[in-house]
C-alpha cells in the first residue's frame, strides 16, 4: 500500500497548518489498530475529522471509519490530555515524513506522527518527554517508551529543498550503488529519484560513482526544477489512475490518466478512502468467509448423521425382518448355542463350531464369530446380524426395530437442524453482501447547509409556532438582539446554564399550550437536564421586559439578560424531550415537547435525563426513527439536550 513520501507530508503539513490552526480538538477515536482519527471542531466550519494513520498517512477525511463499541486505552489518554486543546501548528520536521502538531491545553502538548517504516504516533509534553506512545519500539539509538525524552530519527542527507552541490557530489562519488538508489536512499524516496534522473536524462541503473562532473550538475539541477514548485506553495495535487497520489504534477506519470483536485488533503482523502475499504473490505470477506464455513461445516456433519441415522434406521429393520424371515434356522441355532454354553466350555464350543462348519451344517455355517457372553456374529444375505443367545428370537428382533424407530426419531431432528443451518447460512451470506456493499461505496460525510433556524435549538409547536432556543452565550445575544421582535415571548428558569428562549408569534396572539410547550423546551435544554433533575420552574415575559442594561454596580455576562417588572412562572414543568423527523422545508431532525413530536411525525422516541452516553443513545435513536438512512449519528447528536439521556 502506498504511504507517504516526504514531499506528500510537506505539502499536507503546510495545508493542515492553514486549514487546522486555532482549530479546538473534541474527541479523538481508533477505529483501526493502526489508525487515530482526531475530531476537531474548526471556526466557521464545524466538525473536522483529522485521520491519522501511523506509516502511512496524514489527512482530513470525510469518509467515517467504523469506530469500536468499547474505546482502546491510545485514544481515551488522547482525550484526557488533548480534549479542549487548541492546535497552535502543524509542520513537518526536517523535510522527513514527521509530522508535528503542537496543541495547548493547561500546558503544551506535542502529538509526533511518524510515516517511516512500521510508523508510530507519540505523545510529548512541554518537556518533549514521552507521555504514551501508540507503539513502544526500542532501537540503539533512541527508545520509544513512557518517560524517555523524544529524540528523532537520524537526519536525511539530502533536503532537496536545499540542496548543496557539493554535499551531492560526495554523497554520489561515495555511493557504491546505482544512481536511482542512491538518491533514493538519501532523501528523495524511489519516485522522486527516478523523476529526477528522468529530467536529467540520466539512466537510473548507472553506478553513482561514474558519474561524471557534469552528470552531477544535471541531477543538481532536475532537483532544483522537480522540487521548485514546493518553494513556491504551488501544488498541483493528483491521483493517477488510482495507484498513486501526489502533490505535483510528474513527468513520469505524463501518459498516465490523471484526476485533479484543489487540495492535496481532499486528493489523498479519496485515495487512501479507497483503498483502505479494499483492506477493510478484504478483512471482512475473509471474517465472512470464517463464519460461513463454520455452519458449513457443522452443515456436512449434520447431513452426514442424517445420513448415518437413515442408513441404521433402514439396516436395523431390514435385519429385524431377516431375523423372521429365517425363522427356524435362527431359532434352531439360538437353542443350540444356548444348550451348549450350559454343557460345555467356551473353548469347547468353539471347536465343535468349527466342526460343524467343515460338515457342512446350516445354523453353524452362519456363525462368523461368538463371544464369551454369548453374542453370536452371523451372516445372513450379506448382513452381519448380532444375537445374543441369552434372548428369544423374538427379543433379537425386537431389539434391532427398536433401534430402527430411534434412529427414525432422530431424523427429524437432524433434518430441523440442518434447515436452521442451511438457513443460518442464507442469513449470513445476506448480511454480508449488506456489509461489504457499504465497504465498497461508502458514504461520504458531506456537510448539510443549515436554515438560519438551525444555528439555534428549535422545535415547531403543536400549534405551528416556531420557538428558538440559544446553544451558548453568544447565540443567546444574537438570538435575543437579532430575532426577538415586539409581539414574540421571552422564556427562562432561574438556574445556571440555562438558554434564552423565544416563542415567534408571527404578529398572531400566542396561545397557552404553545407556551407550556415552550417551557418544557426550556427546561430540558437547561443544565437541570445534564444535573438529573425531573421538574424545574420556568417563566416568561414581553421582550420589552429583557434588556442588557445591568442595575448601578452590577455587570450582565455574556449570553445574560435582566429581567424587568412581572415574571410568569410555570411551575414544576417536567424535563422529557421526544426526538424524530419532521416535514418542515424538507426533512429534519427535530427534538421538543412530545405533543409537538406527536403532531408533525409518527417517527419519534421519548428521551429523559439518564445515564446512558450521548454518542450511545444518539445511535439507538437514528436505527429506529431513519430507516432510510437519511441522518447521520452527528445529525441526532446536535439535538439532544445537555448530559445522558435514557430512552422512555
Amino acid at each position: 500500500m502506498k504511504t507517504m513520501s516526504n514531499v506528500d507530508v510537506f505539502a499536507v503539513a503546510h495545508e493542515l497548518n492553514g486549514l487546522l490552526k486555532g482549530a479546538r480538538v473534541d474527541k479523538a477515536y481508533q477505529p483501526l489498530e493502526d489508525t487515530i482519527i482526531l475530531r476537531l471542531h474548526v471556526k466557521d466550519e464545524g466538525r473536522v475529522d483529522l485521520l491519522i494513520q501511523a506509516g502511512v498517512r496524514v489527512h482530513i477525511t470525510r469518509y467515517p471509519l467504523e469506530n469500536p463499541m468499547v474505546p482502546p486505552s491510545f485514544p481515551m489518554l488522547l482525550r484526557k490530555h488533548l480534549r479542549g486543546g487548541i492546535i497552535k501548528k502543524i509542520e513537518q520536521y526536517d523535510f522527513d515524513r514527521i509530522l508535528e502538531l503542537k496543541i495547548k491545553r493547561d500546558r503544551t502538548y506535542t502529538l509526533v506522527v511518524e510515516l517511516f517504516g512500521k510508523g508510530n504516533i507519540i505523545l510529548l509534553d512541554e518537556d518533549d518527554r514521552i507521555i504514551f506512545p501508540l507503539r513502544r519500539e526500542v532501537w540503539s539509538e533512541r527508545k520509544i517508551l513512557p518517560g524517555e525524552t523524544y529524540k528523532h530519527p537520524p537526519k536525511h542527507a539530502i533536503n532537496p529543498l536545499e540542496v548543496d552541490m557539493d554535499q551531492l557530489t560526495q554523497q554520489i562519488k561515495e555511493s557504491e550503488t546505482d544512481i536511482v538508489r542512491t538518491l533514493a536512499r538519501n532523501g528523495l524516496g524511489g519516485l522522486y529519484a527516478e523523476e529526477v534522473l528522468l529530467k536529467a536524462g540520466i539512466q537510473k541503473n548507472l553506478p553513482a560513482n561514474r558519474l561524471n562532473i557534469d552528470d552531477i550538475k544535471k541531477v543538481y539541477e532536475a532537483i532544483n526544477e522537480t522540487f521548485k514548485p514546493l518553494k513556491k506553495l504551488d501544488f498541483t495535487p493528483n491521483i493517477i489512475e488510482d495507484k498513486d497520489v501526489v502533490p505535483l504534477e510528474l513527468e513520469i506519470y505524463k501518459n498516465k490518466k490523471r484526476e485533479y483536485y484543489n487540495t492535496y488533503n481532499e486528493a489523498a482523502d479519496e485515495f487512501f478512502a479507497k483503498k483502505i475499504r479494499e483492506k477493510i473490505k478484504r478483512e471482512k470477506e475473509e471474517t465472512w468467509e470464517d463464519k460461513i464455513k463454520k455452519y458449513e461445516k457443522r452443515l456436512k456433519i449434520q447431513e452426514e448423521t442424517l445420513k448415518n441415522y437413515k442408513r441404521k434406521a433402514k439396516e436395523s429393520s431390514l435385519k429385524g425382518d431377516l431375523i423372521y424371515s429365517n425363522y427356524k434356522l435362527i431359532q434352531n441355532l439360538l437353542k443350540t448355542i444356548s444348550k451348549a454354553r450350559k454343557e460345555y466350555p467356551y473353548e469347547e464350543i468353539l471347536k465343535r463350531l468349527k466342526k460343524g462348519k467343515k460338515e457342512g451344517i446350516p445354523e453353524a455355517r452362519l456363525i462368523e464369530s461368538l463371544d464369551r457372553k454369548g453374542k453370536i456374529t452371523i451372516r445372513i444375505e450379506d448382513k452381519t446380524i448380532t444375537l445374543d443367545a441369552t434372548k428369544s428370537l423374538e427379543e433379537n428382533a425386537e431389539s434391532y426395530y427398536e433401534k430402527a424407530k430411534k434412529a427414525k426419531k432422530k431424523i427429524g431432528g437432524v433434518e430441523d437442524a440442518i434447515r436452521q443451518t442451511k438457513d443460518k447460512i442464507e442469513e449470513i451470506k445476506e448480511k454480508r453482501e449488506i456489509t461489504l456493499k457499504k465497504i465498497s461505496l461508502p458514504e461520504k460525510r458531506v456537510k448539510k447547509k443549515l436554515k438560519w433556524f438551525e444555528k439555534f435549538r428549535w422545535f415547531i409547536s403543536s400549534q405551528g409556532f416556531l420557538v428558538l432556543a440559544g446553544r451558548d452565550a453568544t447565540t443567546n445575544e444574537i438570538l435575543v438582539k437579532k430575532y426577538m421582535e415586539d409581539k414574540d415571548l421571552y422564556l427562562h428558569s432561574d438556574i445556571h446554564g440555562a438558554p434564552s428562549v423565544i416563542i415567534k408569534s408571527k404578529g398572531e396572539k400566542i396561545p397557552e399550550n404553545t407556551i407550556k410547550e415552550a417551557a418544557i423546551f426550556a427546561a430540558s435544554f437547561s443544565n437541570a437536564w445534564k444535573q438529573g433533575y425531573s421538574h424545574l420552574d420556568v417563566y416568561w415575559v414581553h421582550p420589552n421586559q429583557v434588556t442588557k442594561t445591568p442595575p448601578p454596580g452590577e455587570y450582565v455576562p455574556k449570553g445574560a439578560f435582566v429581567i424587568k417588572g412581572r415574571r410568569n412562572y410555570i411551575r414544576s414543568v417536567p424535563l422529557e424531550i421526544a426526538v424524530g423527523i419532521i416535514d418542515y422545508e424538507g426533512p429534519r431532525i427535530m427534538s421538543g415537547p412530545i405533543n409537538a413530536l406527536k403532531k408533525h411525525t409518527r417517527r419519534y422516541v421519548i428521551i429523559k435525563p439518564g445515564y446512558t452516553k450521548k454518542e450511545a443513545i444518539a445511535r439507538e435513536i437514528l436505527k429506529r426513527i431513519d430507516p432510510d438512512q437519511l441522518f447521520t449519528l452527528e445529525d441526532i447528536m446536535r439535538v439532544l439536550p445537555p448530559g445522558k439521556c435514557d430512552l422512555v
